[in-house]
């Protein structure tokens, strides 16, 4: 048996973020835990110190997930609570890994981690098949535009590494993606205790012939040839130094943040959003030192040829690439706070380093994750996924999430309580 699809063969060796996710208790951290152990990721103090932590636990063997799960909380009680980043590589590839947890109380940490993945692997413990929070992490990692899903199907040697088990939550996961739109699923069954199929291919899942879970890393395509090439760079911070000594400084403007997307060269001409004013790039800095030109994720101050007007929260763009200001937008959102969304209430709308205040103008439907159905709905739960409108007191200026994920995004929070209470993705 082998997976119904695997990643074609591409030459490409960049760096991969991805997330592993799905329900509570299908094994998360003990899969991080093997793929670092067998790719020799562990120093060897490091893997003396799991082991004799291990054996005071009462435990025969290596316990791995205490590799991820550092709180003091998650090893009490042997869960996932925060997200946990780790890093390794395999020789031709570097990776990032970012640990979601499965309780569903935390989801909104899964949202943190699933914002700029390249791939998820959503693990299902063999002996309970697909669960709600499978369902919703996939469904979140769909909307959240990550573009490569791995379904791994931990704990085969619970079920006596039968294939029929596994074919069946095939089958059951691939009707769940259907109904989202979810396309070039990858498929493989492990055991992340003992390593089957996560390295290596070890001797009990011999009827499944796809790629092992490395294999298919190695082959997942980054994000850097999927990004858009629309110049997006939100300006964070206006650098103003005061320093009497140095004239140099007397008139020195510096507007200094990321840019999200696309490219900016030394001359091109920019648009300040949203003023609408327009000038040209005079220098580009890191640390002080003047670049010919910067790229994406690349954090610089921007010196322009003219004094405008420039502010946190405002956009420089190419001017021929200026997004439309929008004063209502249609999106859908994560609820991740308890108190449930109000249509009678105000939030603040964060959206890259600009804020405006907001309010729901209609709730389209809610999503039901175990039905597979709309529903109406004119509040929100916690960990509710709905479709809605809001009404915007001043304009901002997005691209849909579909077409750049760093401009699509935004956050709703509290006004009273500061809380970050929904995440959602403009449509």
């Amino acid at each position: 048996m082998s997976s119904p699809h695997a990643f074609p063969e591409i030459d490409d060796h960049g760096l991969l973020r991805f997330l592993t996710c799905g329900s509570v208790d299908d094994g998360k951290s003990t899969l991080i835990g093997r793929l670092l152990h067998d790719t020799r990721a562990i120093l060897a103090d490091t893997l003396e110190t799991l082991a004799a932590t291990s054996r005071r636990r009462g435990l025969d063997g290596v316990d791995l997930s205490l590799l991820t799960d550092g709180l003091a909380a998650e090893r009490e009680q042997g869960i996932t609570i925060d997200v946990a980043y780790r890093y390794f590589t395999t020789g031709t590839r570097k990776y990032i890994i970012a640990d979601a947890p499965g309780h569903e109380q935390y989801t909104r940490n899964m949202v943190t981690a699933a914002s700029n993945a390249d791939l998820a692997i959503i693990l299902i413990d063999a002996r309970r098949g697909v669960q709600t929070q499978t369902r919703r992490h996939a469904y979140l990692a769909h909307l959240l535009g990550i573009p490569n899903l791995v379904v791994a199907v931990n704990k085969m040697d619970l079920v006596d590494h039968d294939a029929e088990v596994f074919a069946r939550i095939q089958r059951d996961f691939l009707d769940f993606a259907a109904w989202l739109g979810i396309e070039g699923a990858c498929f493989v069954p492990i055991s992340a205790l003992h390593g089957d199929n996560v390295v290596e291919r070890g001797p009990h899942l011999d009827w499944y012939r796809g790629p092992t879970l490395v294999e298919l890393l190695e082959r997942a395509p980054s994000a850097q040839g999927t990004r858009p090439d629309v110049f997006r760079f939100p300006v964070q911070y206006v650098c103003r130094p005061r320093d009497s000594a140095d004239p140099a400084l007397h008139d020195y403007r510096g507007y200094m943040g990321r840019v999200e997307s696309g490219a900016i060269a030394v001359g091109d001409p920019v648009m300040a959003l949203p003023s609408g004013r327009t000038s040209r790039v005079r220098d580009i800095q890191i640390g002080g030192v003047g670049q010919p030109e910067a790229g994406p994720e690349q954090s610089v101050t921007l010196l322009l040829e003219d004094a405008l007007d420039i502010s946190r929260g405002d956009l420089l763009v190419r001017p021929d690439q200026a997004p439309a200001p929008r004063r209502e937008l249609e999106a859908h959102l994560c609820w991740l706070a308890e108190r449930p969304l109000s249509a009678s209430r105000h939030y603040l709308l964060r959206h890259t380093t600009r804020e405006v205040r907001a309010r729901v103008a209609a709730i389209e439907h809610r999503i039901d994750l175990n039905a597979l159905t709309h529903q109406p709905a004119t509040e929100l739960g916690m960990n509710d996924i709905a479709r809605l409108r809001l009404r915007l007191a001043q304009p901002i200026h997005p691209d849909p999430y579909a077409s750049n994920r760093a401009t699509g995004a935004f956050v709703l929070i509290d006004e009273s309580t500061n809380d970050t209470v929904g995440a959602g993705m403009i449509l």
